[in-house]
């Protein structure tokens, strides 16, 4: 496996592998890792369908990318992903997956067109007082100190943050600020959280850093990513003869190993209450997803409060076994042993009541029914206790939806803290409470919210233990690499699993690209991977990032000769105009 870059590989096509008519490929999960891994086996390794098995112990696919209607208790989306132009394995994938809605149209053609009609920016970012516009108007408010801080971090050696929270390598001066509030809303961040993941999201973003006060960024699916995206490829899955099994919860892998050699040797299972088994030998590829952000996930309903689940875990207990047997396959409880650290609540909202919809107008400044871009991405609520953001995506937004609701999605980061009208956790809420406290912060009057959140909606609250699992601060070997050093016939996918490419997790790109990178090494297939894309090496880039960091001040240099010698030595037309195009310097 090797990574590669421009047209001439992306749009190669490989050749059969000598070995890949005598193959089998099992997945452990059917999360968009192991659906994307089994994809490009068939795509690029040209395996045979009814040679690939997925194994899930849930009764669908799709991992935490999910979308449905319970009965009784309403429309339900745990979370929703964001995504950019330059996700380059997951647009590779979806180049070849036939719409669902579109004739004679892939998924990414779909995509595309829909955000080159209706392109996402946000016309109020934040809001406070109930409602009214926080005035951010798009500046970061960096103090010196804050963006020394900034260029601190992002020219350090990542293992100088191996282990280090965000609150250990930033003062108040960036705590403080709205860049703050901007990055840790968009990428759910806490305080206590990875310092070097968020090195790696500053490298791996530094092209979007002028796209995040109004997420111009940022693109959306159509619809919730069940139907937008998993659905039509578990279609085309299904067409191509994979088998897929629901109901197998996998409960351990057995491995030989010995030095500079680890082979997979058995799938052990429990399925109806029976325990069973799957004997492999090298001919049997094994893909493991490991750990699971949405495991233990409780769903409430209107009158009944979401649980914290903190028992048996059958995703990171399957992961704690496997990890027992190699110091090379990872430390799962760096990861999911701090629920108090990685847990957020979320809530779906279904809107019943006229009123409620115009109040969102009133936000977004855009017609909520009207089938385009709403709020473009989530409005924090500033000086919200429970640090609550919600969003309103393209409408509808599930294709057997009424056309006079509204689906709305709601997160906060702080789900332990009293709420401003309801004046309980979030974590402790019904439905109509979570409703209660959003109605709040819109600005319904206060004699009508408690009325309006009971009969004028139906939300499902849904609190998520390892939501925000993947940042915990961690060091080297702490993920296993994708395919570890002597494996014969095995990978780790997914989020936890560490991919020698620079990329970031919380990302549909992060599980492809471990996806794409176990099958690429796996079966030999002979195109690179795509790198992640060079953004953090492009001059231009950096330029407009540090002018944007700088709300667009000019760097004062001083003294005066200082900078006239400066502005003398960049005459030249192309150092000159990339420093005064940027708004770095200016004569």
């Amino acid at each position: 496996m090797y990574y590669s870059s421009g047209n001439y590989e992306a749009f190669a096509r490989p050749r059969k592998p000598d070995t890949a008519n005598k193959k089998t490929a099992w997945f452990i999960g059917a999360g968009l890792a192991a659906l994307a891994g089994a994809a490009f086996l068939i795509r690029d390794g040209h395996m045979a369908g009814k040679r690939i098995t997925i194994l899930e112990r849930l009764m669908l696919p799709g991992g935490a990318l999910d979308g449905a209607k319970q009965r009784e208790k309403g429309y339900v989306i745990r979370g929703g992903r964001e995504m950019e132009d330059h996700f380059e394995c997951l647009w590779d994938l979806f180049r070849s997956i036939p719409s669902l809605e579109v004739e004679d149209a892939s998924v990414l053609d779909e995509f595309y067109w829909l955000n080159k009609d209706d392109p996402n920016y946000s016309l109020q970012r934040a809001t406070v007082n109930r409602g009214q516009d926080a005035h951010t108007d798009g500046l970061f408010g960096l103090t010196g100190n804050a963006q020394r801080e900034l260029i601190a971090i992002f020219l350090a050696n990542p293992r100088d943050l191996e282990k280090k929270r965000v609150d250990e390598v930033f003062g108040q001066d960036l705590l403080n600020s709205s860049f703050w509030l901007y990055w840790r809303t968009m990428f759910a961040f806490e305080e206590w959280h990875s310092a070097l993941e968020m090195k790696l999201y500053l490298h791996r973003f530094i092209h979007h850093i002028g796209g995040l006060p109004d997420f111009s960024a940022l693109k959306f699916t159509k619809y919730n990513q069940f139907e937008s995206l998993v659905l039509p490829l578990c279609n085309w899955l299904t067409r191509q003869g994979v088998i897929f099994k629901f109901g197998v919860e996998v409960t351990d892998v057995d491995f030989e190993i010995r030095p500079g050699y680890k082979q997979a040797t058995r799938i052990n299972y429990k399925r109806d209450g029976d325990s069973g088994g799957i004997d492999v030998c090298t001919d049997d590829l094994v893909f493991v997803t490991i750990g699971s952000l949405t495991e233990n996930s409780d769903i409430g309903d209107h009158h009944t409060p979401a649980t914290l689940i903190e028992g048996p875990a059958p995703a990171w207990d399957l992961w704690r076994r496997i990890a027992a047997k190699s110091a090379a396959f990872g430390r799962p409880d760096v990861f999911g042993g701090s629920i108090h650290a990685t847990k957020w609540e979320s809530a779906t909202i279904t809107t019943l009541d006229t009123r409620i919809p115009e109040y969102i107008r009133k936000i977004a400044k855009r017609d909520p029914f009207s089938g385009k871009v709403v709020t473009g991405g989530i409005v924090t609520v500033k000086d919200s206790s429970w640090l609550l953001s919600w969003t309103v995506n393209r409408q509808p937004h599930f294709k057997n939806q009424p056309k006079d609701q509204i689906i709305v999605w709601l997160y906060s980061l702080f789900v332990n803290k009293l709420g401003d009208f309801v004046k309980k956790p979030m974590q402790d809420c019904t439905g109509a409470e979570v409703t209660q406290e959003w109605l709040y912060h819109l600005g319904v009057p206060v004699a009508e919210i408690p009325q309006l959140a009971e009969t004028g909606a139906r939300t499902v609250p849904v609190m998520m233990p390892y939501v925000t699992s993947l940042f915990m601060p961690r060091q080297a070997g702490d993920r296993p690499d994708v395919v570890p050093k002597g494996a014969a016939n095995f990978a780790f996918i997914g989020q936890f699993a560490e991919s020698a490419e620079r990329d970031c997790v919380f990302t549909t790109e992060y599980s492809v690209r471990t996806a794409m990178e176990a099958a690429y090494t796996l079966l030999n297939i002979e195109r690179g991977v795509p790198q992640v894309f060079n953004s953090t090496y492009d001059v231009r880039r950096i330029l407009a990032a540090i002018a944007r960091l700088r709300d667009s001040k000019e760097m004062q240099i001083e003294p005066a000769f200082l900078r006239q010698l400066l502005l003398e030595a960049v005459e030249s037309p192309g150092l000159g105009g990339l420093l005064g195009g940027h708004q770095v310097i200016s004569d």
